[in-house]
């Protein structure tokens, strides 16, 4: 069981570095951010399908056996679907393949687009001068230093904006109303989850990344301040019961709607072809960390301190982030991963 544990967070952690970075990297840049927010979609379809698989658990115990094997599916459809899915054309690119390069952007984009996507993926790579694999120090260099920092703050901030510290004990903001069926309660906020999701998928690529993502944290902040009226301010306790689960609902569909998605889709699209891998991998460490922190004191600091000074903080750390990326963040709709490189990096010129 613990073994079983450990090979699925390791296939966890690499697949949320490897697919929004292939994403990014095989999508088109008029239907990237689309793309990229399908992965949070699905995810949200997935929490929704395993919830409404985990209800014979209240009844069978040993229904958990069955939901293993069902959750081995998705695996197994996943190996044998990537036998026909398309290399990036800019890893081939960067192998020297630019026949293989040529044929993969063809049959992807079009044919149309074949010289103008060579051209730019020429000149990204003459800049790096070899196809070897980047060194971690090369992340701090100045030319490469930008995106893992972006990536890095980004990831803090919207782990200690109370994501999963919201997601991880909803269930004792639904108990607190008389809601005790803790599936009801998961359901809920899955099904808010995932309608954030569907607008996002709508907006992606008409609003753009950074308009969502100001949007998503002041909603956020929003629906934290609302909780800690709730939880804090002199009302009613029918009052106090709708505050909960309103704001709670709210706060869940605004993360999904930018903090969640964009976060892990901008961070490969700001990045350069040679450090994509590494400044994703790094900024997902950082994340999981905080992740970890954040559920493992989360209880104890709400039993030190109470609720609303935590969902006060939650709402500050969500105004924090609005701030950062309103001044530190660039919009990356509608140009090519290669524009955003030169554009982070004016100074920089193709050689020949």
């Amino acid at each position: 069981m613990i073994l079983g544990r450990f090979l699925v967070g390791l296939g966890i952690g690499a697949n949320t570095v490897l697919v929004p970075v292939y994403i990014s990297e095989v999508s088109p840049t008029k239907y990237r951010g689309s793309f990229g927010t399908i992965c949070s979609l699905a995810t949200s379809i997935g929490i929704i399908v395993a919830l409404v698989l985990g209800i014979p658990c209240e009844k069978d115990p040993h229904w958990w056996r069955t939901m293993f094997y069902v959750a081995s599916v998705p695996g197994i459809l996943l190996i044998i679907g990537m036998q026909f899915a398309a290399e990036s054309p800019r890893w081939l690119g960067k192998m020297g393949k630019w026949e293989e390069a040529k044929t993969t952007i063809s049959q992807l984009w079009g044919n149309s687009q074949v010289k103008s996507a060579i051209e730019e993926l020429t000149g990204i790579n003459n800049l790096d001068g070899n196809c070897e694999e980047a060194n971690w120090s090369e992340l701090l260099t100045k030319r490469h230093f930008k995106a893992p920092a972006i990536g890095a703050t980004l990831f803090i901030l919207q782990q200690f904006a109370g994501i999963n510290g919201v997601l991880y004990f909803s269930s004792l903001t639904f108990g607190d109303v008389g809601i005790t069926n803790t599936i009801a309660a998961s359901l809920a906020v899955g099904i808010a989850n995932f309608s954030g999701a569907i607008v996002a998928l709508y907006l992606m690529d008409k609003q753009g990344r950074r308009n969502l993502l100001l949007g998503s944290y002041i909603g956020m902040a929003s629906s934290m301040f609302l909780l800690v009226i709730a939880f804090g301010a002199p009302i009613d306790e029918e009052m106090h019961h709708f505050l909960s689960v309103f704001g709670t609902l709210i706060y869940v569909s605004t993360f999904s709607l930018g903090a969640g998605p964009v976060t892990g889709l901008i961070i490969p699209e700001l990045s350069s072809t040679r450090t994509r891998a590494k400044t994703m991998s790094f900024s997902l460490c950082v994340h999981w960390v905080c992740n970890f922190i954040i559920g493992l004191f989360f209880l104890d600091v709400v039993e030190k301190f109470g609720l609303p000074i935590i969902y006060s903080s939650f709402g500050i750390a969500s105004l924090l982030a609005a701030a950062f990326t309103y001044y530190c963040v660039i919009e990356t709709k509608g140009r090519s991963l290669e524009e955003i490189e030169f554009l982070l990096n004016p100074d920089l010129e193709p050689r020949d």
